[in-house]
């Protein structure tokens, strides 16, 4: 292989070379990002622990089960009201079942934000799958004038 120097008119070359420069920079680079400290940004979340009390038979419906929030931020589950910690053993018991009962969600007009939202992740975290919103053809007058 042969290299080329430049011209052989006997000119000084006019071009920097910017080989060294290169290498000075990716080493630099590679030492801040070895510096850099990791990310470690989490949100600590106290969760609610089931509670002991054994839960009723027909409590737990395999075709359906719909979770009702009202305006008392209470969850009601197939119309009993519940905690959160029975509401985590619910869901967890409806996925033991051969077929998956669906699971219907319907916060009520007045139903508290936070409350909802703690609901939703809840059901997210449990890992059902047949889940869906229901009653939300009531509020369709609203939005019209």
């Amino acid at each position: 292989m042969a290299m080329s120097g430049g011209k052989d008119d006997g000119e000084p070359m006019m071009e920097m070379n910017t080989t060294p420069l290169i290498d000075v920079m990716l080493v630099l680079l590679i030492m801040f990002i070895i510096t850099i400290p990791v990310a470690t940004h989490a949100i600590n979340i106290d969760l609610p622990a089931p509670s002991d009390e054994p839960t009723p038979p027909d409590q737990i419906d395999p075709i359906k089960n719909k979770i009702v929030l009202t305006p008392q931020d209470q969850i009601l589950w197939n119309g009993d009201p519940i905690n959160q910690g029975e509401l985590v053993r619910n869901l967890q018991e409806t996925l033991t079942f051969a077929i998956e009962p669906e699971l219907q969600f319907e916060p009520e007009a007045n139903a508290s934000y936070e409350i909802s939202a703690r609901v939703l992740n809840i059901i997210k975290g449990s890992g059902v799958t047949k889940f869906g919103f229901v009653g939300n053809e009531k509020y369709r007058a609203f939005g019209k004038s």
